[in-house]
């Protein structure tokens, strides 16, 4: 692996580590406290500048250098994260993120603004509110209150004589009382020594060592016998060595992982310290004695003497049994200490490497997925023809090669899941670079917005993912331009001076709904539609409802910004976002009332390569109609078709009428229209359309489809959203069902206006 492909693997874990670090900004932000967020916090911003020093990118790492330095005033309680201080290091997390863009992308950054919060971190860092506070000085961070405070404070003694010395009162009362716990866990040796490297590249070595500090009880001696005199010295050079003894309950791996981007500018060494206490107290062993000795009508001095003898002897004997007893006890129990931290420390690396196993990934590159993708899906088109020549071979459908086909139908469509489900993502990295969008924009028009996002890990396409950005990045600026109104207009109003929009992600019937919601001013229809008129978009006489009022801002060149600024004005918006959405085979609607808001909901498929769909004939034609839209299907008697005008057809389905639509001539398959009692209604579900009953010939099947995209091999073909290969080699197209029945109320099925739901 050369140093392009390393440098490369280092940007996406950048992308990583921004995602988090934002992250857990925002969970501050929103008042969670707990320590992990902000240590999480602190390791993305650390784990940035390391790998940044590395490649010698010194903007990204003396600005992270900075960033951390703050964040390390939060974690070790010296600086409370209140909204002031969060502010900045939201703003700090956007900077850094573009300090990584040009360090990959080349190009530059806004030197002014990372000046300025350069400035203004390290005010935070001592002790200084931002500028834009009115408060002198941060609010420190709350610190655990004194066991028993004295109640006065005792005068102290003055000098005894000219020497200056004070005696100072001591109380050895309760000495001793609050012993500290004895600290459980294993107990390591390591020797730490840097390179000259490691300084260059932006650590330090007195960082490293507090946070290894974090994992348990540790003691440092500093060896200083490298230090050459001062006319010697290499101001660049690294002299000092340090070894440490620390006492954990966590793992050599963990250890380890404090100096993760230092290894390879140190030596290191860890390992498990042998331990024996020399110092334990020997056990109360009895000791046998005969009391006979001391009476003093025994038989006689001699036999006295001969008893103290055989009694010496005795207590001797017993004395070098105690301490034999004693140092195979004490032995046992330093074998037992021994085996039970060794155990401790296996226990803990297998649950380590077993934590790391179940949340094991690997990069693989994106064409190398599209690839399998195309692969899967000419194994099912094959599958699928394999399937049909034996099915037109064999009519009785019991031989063991139509039964192993049925195998192998299921076993491909378990593999085409699998295989989608690797492009499958969540939809969270969208929804994190749309706070950035919220904060910029919101200072630009002096508002307080506050955006909160639901589902962040609701799963869709990649290839949907990246495209849903542009149009989610134009609709958070309209609404933070046009929907939330000022603040002042807020209070006036009752509201909350903060506004609020929401975005959320959910799945529905095989497809996923992205909704954004303001609690805004609403649309303000009287003004939409004077602006219609005024350019020549409507009649002056129109009659419209609300609905079709609200999607007027949808058209080319609509705007109702009074002039233009850099955030609006121009009218390229909605019309943009709404293109972009029907390209991805996607619909978009709008809800709004006066005064409380509006609503905008986006409805997607959750992927561009697959399609469940039912396949029809229409006109000696073959269709395929995406399943998601179907309600159900029914035969159409004589007595529930009605006539309704001149040319329009109602069929009564459950005591409601529905409109009946003949596929055939929407599309020009066939000049009249054929009769329904010989063909299949399909009840089908469109946004904004209602329901309507699609009439088609015949049903051939339900089936999995692959996508090919018709406009890339062929051009737009107004009605249908794509094609796709059946089994009999037959090009199938893949109806729009949305611009079938648009045209069905009148409209023309311009290609600007076909909505491509394919799924």
């Amino acid at each position: 692996m050369d140093m392009n492909e390393i440098k490369e693997i280092f940007f996406q874990e950048c992308e990583e580590q921004l995602a988090e670090l934002e992250s857990g900004l925002l969970k501050l932000n929103d008042g969670d406290r707990d320590p992990e967020t902000v240590n999480a916090v602190f390791r993305a911003v650390h784990s940035i500048k390391g790998g940044a020093g590395a490649f010698g990118l010194d903007d990204l790492v003396s600005f992270a250098h900075v960033f951390e330095t703050t964040l390390d005033c939060v974690r070790s309680n010296k600086l409370e994260p209140t909204q002031d201080v969060l502010k900045v290091m939201l703003k700090s997390a956007d900077v850094l993120a573009d300090l990584v863009t040009a360090s990959r992308d080349g190009g530059g950054v806004d030197e002014s603004r990372s000046r300025s919060l350069v400035k203004e971190l390290e005010a935070l860092a001592h002790g200084e509110l931002p500028s834009s506070s009115g408060h002198d000085a941060p609010k420190p961070a709350a610190k655990a209150a004194p066991a028993a405070a004295p109640a006065a404070k005792a005068e102290l003694p003055k000098p005894s004589d000219d020497s200056g010395f004070q005696p100072i009162p001591f109380s050895f009362d309760g000495f001793g009382e609050d012993d500290e716990p004895v600290v459980e866990g294993s107990l390591y040796e390591v020797i730490f020594k840097p390179r000259r490297e490691l300084y260059s590249k932006g650590n330090e070595a007195a960082l490293l060592l507090r946070d290894l500090s974090r994992l348990g009880e540790m003691s440092i001696n500093c060896d200083t016998d490298a230090l050459p005199t001062l006319d010697k010295m290499d101001p660049e050079a690294s002299y000092f060595s340090w070894k440490i003894s620390i006492r954990t309950t966590r793992s050599e791996d963990d250890i380890r992982a404090v100096f993760e981007f230092a290894e390879w500018d140190c030596d290191l060494e860890v390992k498990f310290a042998e331990e024996a206490s020399s110092n334990e107290e020997l056990p109360m062993v009895p000791v046998p004695f005969d009391l006979s000795i001391l009476d003093d009508s025994s038989s006689g001095e001699d036999e006295r003497t001969s008893e103290r003898g055989a009694s010496e002897e005795t207590v001797a004997a017993a004395l070098s049994a105690a301490e034999t007893a004693s140092n195979v006890s004490r032995a046992a129990r330093v074998a037992e200490k021994k085996e039970s931290a060794a155990a401790s420390a296996a226990a803990q690396n297998n649950a380590a490497a077993a934590a790391a196993g179940a949340g094991q990934t690997i990069r693989v590159d994106l064409d190398r997925v599209d690839r399998l993708i195309n692969l899967v899906g000419e194994l099912v088109i094959n599958q699928a023809m394999l399937s049909q020549s034996v099915v037109e071979n064999d009519a009785t459908g019991t031989s063991a090669v139509n039964m192993g086909l049925e195998e192998l139908q299921q076993l491909t469509r378990e593999i085409q899941d699998s295989v989608m489900a690797i492009r499958a993502q969540p939809v969270k990295p969208v929804f994190q670079r749309m706070s950035r969008i919220v904060r910029e924009v919101a200072d630009m028009v002096g508002k307080s917005i506050r955006l909160v996002t639901e589902g962040e890990n609701t799963e869709v396409d990649k290839t949907v993912i990246d495209k849903i950005a542009e149009p989610l990045t134009h609709m958070i600026r309209n609404a933070v331009d046009h929907g939330i109104e000022s603040p002042e207009k807020r209070e006036a109003a009752g509201k909350d001076p903060e506004g609020t929009i929401k975005l959320t992600a959910k799945h529905r019937s095989g497809r996923i709904l992205i909704e954004l919601a303001d609690d805004g001013a609403g649309i303000n229809r009287e003004r939409v539609r004077q602006k219609a008129i005024d350019n020549d978009i409507i009649a002056a006489d129109a009659n419209l409802s609300d609905d079709e009022i609200d999607n007027l801002i949808f058209m080319a060149g609509f705007s109702t910004a009074d002039k233009i600024s850099d955030i609006s004005g121009r009218g390229v918006g909605m019309d943009v976002v709404k293109r972009s959405i029907q390209a991805l085979g996607g619909r978009i609607s709008i809800s709004s009332r006066p005064g409380y808001g509006s609503t905008f909901t986006m409805s997607l498929p959750l992927t561009l390569a697959v399609l469940d769909g039912m396949v029809v004939t229409v006109a000696g034609q073959t269709l395929v109609v995406p399943l998601t839209a179907i309600v159900e299907t029914l035969q159409p008697e004589a007595a529930a078709i009605h006539s309704f005008g001149a040319n329009q057809r109602l069929i009564s389905i459950r005591n409601s009428f529905c409109p009946l639509v003949d596929v055939g001539r929407v599309l020009n398959y066939r000049a009249t229209q054929a009769n329904p009692v010989e063909g299949v209604a399909l009840l089908v579900e469109s946004e904004g359309g209602g329901q309507r009953a699609l009439m088609v010939d015949a049903i051939q099947g339900q089936r999995q489809v692959v996508i090919k995209s018709l406009e890339a091999n062929y051009t737009h073909v107004p009605g249908i959203a794509a094609a796709t290969i059946l089994g009999d080699g037959r090009v199938a197209l893949i109806l729009d069902v949305d611009a079938v029945v648009a045209a069905s109320r009148g409209q023309s099925m311009k290609p600007e206006m076909s909505l491509a739901a394919t799924g």
